[in-house]
Parts: C-alpha cells; sequence; structure tokens
C-alpha cells in the first residue's frame, strides 16, 4: 500500500463534549469534523469502536465485529423517533472534562432500554426493515454476539467461563433453549448494534462529504471474555474449561519494567491456517466496512509473539513464539487486494519484523517522542524518516508531547531543544511543526498536542488499571485561530487535502 501526503489528528469518539456524559456520534461529532476539514488536514484516526467492559478499554472489546452502544447519540435517537426530546431533560451533572464511566453507563444503557422499548411497541415500519436487513446481513457474528451478551447478562455480567459447563461448552440443545429463553435480551443487543452502524454509516459519510478519510485501530489479539473466543473456542489455546494455556503481552519495555500482561488468549495459527484464515477475513472486511484505512496494533505480532504462561503474574516469564508470517498475508491479500493497513511496530523488534512489513509492503510506524534518548543516529528522528511511513507526535499510550517534555530527563530535553532549535516555550507546537517537514507520508498528532495540553490529558497509562481512556475536550477550544493555524502549516509542507480552501481560512485568521 503506498500512501500519499497527508495530514491528521487521533481523537477517539469518547472524547467530544457535550452534556451525555460520554463523546458519541452525534452533533458534536460533525461540528469536530467541519472544525478538522478547515484544518485541510484529511485524516482522522479513532481508538477500537467495540463495546467495553471492566476497565473501559477499547482495547478490551467483547467483540472483535460489535460496535460500542455507550457512543450513541441520544439527539439521533430523538431524530428517529426512538426518543422524545422529554427523555433527554432530567441529565445527571457529568463532569465536562472526562469520562466518569461509573455514572454514565447505567444512565446510557437506561436511555437505549426506553429507546429499545419504543421501537418493540411501536417502530417505524422503515425502521423495522432496515433493522430486518442488518440481521440477516450480519449474521455471521451477530447472531453469537448478541446471545453472548444476553448471557453475560443473566449471569451477572461474569466471563463466560464462569457459565455452567454446557453453555461453556455451546451445547446446541442449551443454546437453542438460551436463545428462546433470552430472546428480548438477544434482540436488544441486536438492535444496539443496528444502531451503532447506523449512526457510525453516518457518521463516516459525513466525513467523507468534507474530504476526511478515517482511520480505525484494532489489537491483533481479542479479549477473552468475549464473543469472539466463546463462539470460536477451537482458533485458540484454551484448556478444557475454556482458560487459555498461554496469553498475550510484552516483556519488560519503555513503558513497564516487567513488561506488560495483557492476558488475550493466544490464537492456534495453524488452526487459522487449515480454515483459510476465514475468521480473520471476516474480521477485516468487516473493519473495512466500517473505515477507510486501519492501524493493526501489535503488529509485530504476525511475525512472532511473546507468549505466557496462563497463570504467569506478570509478563517478564515468556518466550518468542513465531507468528504466521508472510503466509498469512498472502493469503489474505489473494480475497481482499490491496491492504489499507498500517502496521504499529513499535518496541524491541526481531529482524523477522522490518523483514516482514518489507515483504508485505506495508507501511510502518514512528514515534517522535522516542527520539531523543539515543544518539543521532535515532530511527525516530524525522530527518531519517523514510517515505511511506505513519509519523506521529506521541499515540493514546504516551503522554502529551507537554506532558513528556515536562517529565524527560534533563538529556533529553537538551537533545529535543537543540534539534528542534527550540527555547521549549512550544514544545508541542515545535514537534508537530518539524513531523510536518519530516518525509513521512502522514503525519498526526493527538488533538492534546494541538491544544498544548500537559499530561491532566494523557488517555492512557499502559500497564496502570483504571483512570484511562476517560479525556474529553473543551468545544471551545476548537477555534478558528487554531485550524488557521494548522491549514497554514499543512499548506507550507504539502499535506492540505485537494479540495481545500485555504485562502478562505487565512482571510479569515
Amino acid at each position: 500500500m503506498r500512501l500519499d501526503r497527508a495530514s491528521g489528528v487521533i481523537l477517539h469518539p469518547t472524547s467530544h463534549p457535550g452534556p451525555y456524559g460520554i463523546g458519541d456520534l452525534g452533533p458534536q461529532a460533525r461540528r469536530w469534523l467541519d472544525w478538522l476539514a478547515s484544518t485541510g488536514c484529511g485524516l482522522w484516526q479513532v481508538l477500537p469502536l467495540g463495546p467495553t467492559g471492566y476497565g473501559d478499554s477499547p482495547y478490551q472489546s467483547f467483540s472483535a465485529f460489535a460496535g460500542n452502544p455507550y457512543m450513541l447519540s441520544p439527539e439521533a435517537l430523538v431524530d428517529e423517533g426512538l426518543l422524545e426530546a422529554g427523555d433527554l431533560t432530567a441529565i445527571p451533572a457529568f463532569p465536562p472534562g472526562h469520562v466518569d464511566f461509573g455514572a454514565v453507563i447505567p444512565w446510557k444503557l437506561g436511555i437505549l432500554d426506553r429507546a429499545f422499548t419504543r421501537f418493540r411497541r411501536a417502530g417505524e415500519p422503515s425502521l423495522e426493515l432496515a433493522f430486518g436487513e442488518f440481521l440477516r446481513a450480519e449474521a455471521a457474528w451477530l447472531d453469537d454476539y448478541a446471545l453472548f451478551m444476553a448471557l453475560k447478562d443473566a449471569h451477572g455480567g461474569g466471563p463466560w467461563t464462569d457459565w455452567p459447563p454446557p453453555l461453556r461448552r455451546r451445547d446446541p440443545a442449551l443454546l437453542a433453549a438460551a436463545r428462546a429463553e433470552h430472546a428480548t435480551a438477544v434482540e436488544r443487543h441486536a438492535f444496539l448494534q443496528f444502531l451503532f452502524f447506523r449512526q457510525w454509516d453516518a457518521l463516516r459519510a459525513y466525513a467523507a462529504g468534507r474530504g476526511i478519510r478515517i482511520v480505525g485501530d484494532a489489537p491483533i489479539f481479542v479479549a477473552h471474555d468475549s464473543a469472539d473466543v466463546w463462539a470460536h473456542p477451537e482458533l485458540f489455546h484454551l484448556e478444557d474449561d475454556g482458560r487459555p494455556t498461554v496469553v498475550a503481552g510484552v516483556p519488560p519495555d519503555y513503558f513497564s519494567e516487567t513488561g506488560q500482561l495483557w492476558g488475550n488468549p493466544l490464537y492456534d495459527w495453524p488452526a487459522h491456517a487449515a480454515t483459510g484464515y476465514r475468521w480473520w477475513l471476516d474480521r477485516l472486511r468487516a473493519i473495512f466496512r466500517t473505515v477507510d484505512f486501519v492501524r493493526i496494533d501489535h503488529f509485530r505480532a504476525f511475525a512472532d509473539y511473546w507468549e505466557i504462561p496462563g497463570d504467569a503474574r506478570t509478563a517478564i516469564e515468556g518466550r518468542w513464539v513465531d507468528g504466521p508470517g508472510t503466509a498469512f498475508f498472502e493469503t489474505i491479500g489473494a480475497e481482499l487486494g490491496e491492504l489499507p493497513i498500517i502496521a504499529e511496530d513499535l518496541g524491541e523488534l526481531s529482524p523477522k519484523v522490518p523483514a516482514l512489513l518489507a515483504a508485505v509492503d506495508l507501511p510502518g510506524m514512528k514515534i517522535f517522542q522516542f527520539a531523543f534518548d539515543a544518539t543521532v543516529d535515532n530511527d525516530f528522528l524525522p530527518h531519517l524518516y523514510p517515505e511511506q511511513c505513519v509519523a506521529y507526535t506521541g499515540t493514546h499510550d504516551n503522554n502529551t508531547t507537554v506532558g513528556w517534555f515536562a517529565a524527560a530527563p534533563p538529556e533529553e530535553r537538551r537533545l529535543a531543544l537543540a534539534y528542534l532549535d527550540s527555547d521549549g516555550h512550544d514544545i508541542a507546537g515545535d514537534m508537530i511543526a518539524r513531523l510536518w517537514r519530516s518525509a513521512a507520508a502522514w503525519t498526526l498528532t493527538p488533538l492534546q498536542d494541538l491544544l498544548r495540553l500537559g499530561a491532566e490529558a494523557r488517555m492512557n497509562i499502559p500497564g496502570r488499571l483504571g483512570g484511562n481512556w476517560s479525556w474529553r475536550y473543551a468545544a471551545a477550544s476548537l477555534t478558528p485561530e487554531l485550524a488557521a493555524d494548522v491549514a497554514r502549516l499543512n499548506e507550507a509542507t504539502g499535506r492540505c487535502r485537494p479540495d481545500r480552501d485555504l485562502q478562505a481560512v487565512t482571510r479569515h485568521s
């Protein structure tokens, strides 16, 4: 895949402002796209869009195919006739600057229950027809997902490995009985997915109409407590009771002295190969129907991955195991054609990883914040970037640039100031400007860096349980003046969308 010269911003939909406690796919998301289009940027990168559970991490989802109903816009539900304006009058006093998941989830679920009840009682015929078409089109994953979620509800939200053995083993007769017993709950979960993709497809079309392409994000591994593992245990390394024999993570690295113990079950790659990688084909087709490009998190696991015993307490104990390599991409490419994939190839890499990237012709990533802990030949310095790469000031896993600089060791700060020829007064702006002037085809920055925010706006601290994924921006921070600054930088560095009228921006700045 060859990338054109472009720029963009990383921002998850949950970070949008608004009165409903969590960013959603409604009017504020459209205002964001209007503002982004005015900057000349052509890329909006999001985090994974799947439904979240304990810990609220979008990288630990109940499904690799489903969408997160917490992102549903209440205003759009009013427009659909599924809610009345009065349903949105008694809104709790949610904090404006962050998501209080403990408060917002029960309120949002109550609103969604009300919408589902109204649909069942007096749904518009056109909406009923569209829902029926959605059920048929997405049955391959949706049937298992909706039943899985209904069963989780019936078992107090506990993991599927704690369910009665016949349900864990998916006994056909018991599954049929459960589907009948929990029919209303199954339909409700399916309906929420219908609403999610209805709203998301509309938002994506709005983005396309403004020349914005959406970059998605997909973790290579799936959560153990997910419909994917429950429905396809033969594709993972599991014990007879469903618990993983080995799990995913990374050894000690930049982020953690004991590594990261993610706990995701590892794929049985020979089992996947025996099916022609059918599950992966289905997953990628679903992703490419949702976004224009996708960043695959921890891409290196296709080359080799850190295998940790299922009962380990940290990620220190483990071993490197070969991934499926080029055979996977040859099969996938033969079915799907050119793959619009960005490879997250960060961390300590074996020679197998760059060899795989070269063989499958996919762009990798560069992180500017990583450039100052070594010598002048550090590969993360922008003057050394290859053209076909995607470069970032930082990502959701990094501190904000202002926060990083404030906490960096003195030698890193000195190197950064010297390289940027900066006095440090606007370190985020200086790094963005230098990144944009690099050869990298794509450059992106978190919105936090455009807004010059500090560590208080960080999205995630890897390895920390709780307190992540909650940052939200203030609507007033997306100013015309900032848009004009970004537009001028895009024009100066050849990154403006071809359809962008920069004269309009500069005249009004």
